[in-house]
């Protein structure tokens, strides 16, 4: 629905943090009469916890969230990026992820219908440094926090009185986003690693196929055939020993019929570290 005296559509983005979901729980208690449309970009990347959170806050809100879709998925952009991982000087992530699908949706369900848009953010008074990502369409920012001198600690007061608190993931971590988001603290990977271990392997899938998208087939199976039989080494200590390798030793390595005999008097394993042996 739209605000019919102004032909304006107002709409809040939620990512499953406390900021955005502050926000939309301050909206529906002091502007009652405000019909805002919630919504959320599902890159699918997202903790198990994010999507609880979410049910319960559509249930306080008392209207459905709308789980807008990128089309593609994080590896099809990654691929288009080179297997570039995203990074704070390049958040392609951000970009392809949440606000082209965003822009996407405003422009085609209500821009290019004649209709305004306000797009409410949780940018709070404390944080003077941001502004938000700028979108190219003309889409008016409403910063109702920094309007109303919320800041963190106020944040936390919304939350606790709405009764749903922080999401679960607070507990030990300090951010939302992907699971594999490169703005997290290395403690933060390490409990990522406890928590949800399938997506610890899984970003680090990731990081490898990054580390080996500029490497020929045969490395890329020479490391393939490390890692099926010798799982206790880790794949980061494959890739350093095939470094340290003289081209002619590589070329021994035949990667399709790859026998460790063959070369197992120029390295030891040892604790689980390959260790290279003179040549």
């Amino acid at each position: 629905m739209t605000d019919k005296a102004e032909n304006v559509k107002h709409v809040l983005g939620l990512s499953g943090g406390k900021d955005s979901s502050a926000l939309a729980i301050y909206m529906r208690d002091n502007y009652p009469n405000l019909d805002i449309e919630y919504f959320f970009t599902d890159t699918g990347e997202e903790l198990d916890e994010v999507y609880e959170y979410l049910n319960m806050l559509e249930g306080y809100l008392g209207k459905p969230i709308n789980y807008l879709d990128p089309q593609r998925d994080f590896k099809f952009w990654m691929t288009q990026y080179n297997n570039f991982l995203p990074s704070a000087q390049a958040r392609w992530c951000t970009v392809r992820l949440k606000l082209a699908p965003f822009e996407k949706w405003v422009d085609e369900e209500f821009l290019q219908k004649g209709i305004k848009v306000k797009s409410y953010v949780a940018i709070r008074s404390d944080e003077s440094f941001r502004e938000g990502l700028q979108s190219k369409k003309e889409i008016e920012t409403v910063l109702p926090f920094k309007e109303n001198h919320i800041d963190k600690q106020a944040v936390f007061e919304i939350l606790e009185n709405s009764g749903l608190g922080l999401p679960k993931y607070y507990e030990w971590r300090s951010r939302s986003g992907c699971t594999f988001c490169f703005f997290q603290r290395k403690i933060e990977w390490v409990n990522l690693k406890e928590h949800h271990p399938e997506k610890f392997e899984y970003a680090k899938s990731l990081d490898v196929e990054y580390i080996l998208h500029e490497y020929d087939d045969e490395y890329k199976n020479y490391v393939s055939y490390f890692q099926k039989n010798y799982p206790q080494i880790s794949v980061y200590d494959i890739i350093n020993f095939y470094k340290k390798l003289p081209k002619s030793v590589g070329f021994l390595l035949d990667v399709a019929h790859l026998k460790v005999s063959s070369v197992s008097e120029n390295f030891n394993l040892k604790d689980g570290i390959i260790e290279l042996n003179k040549i």
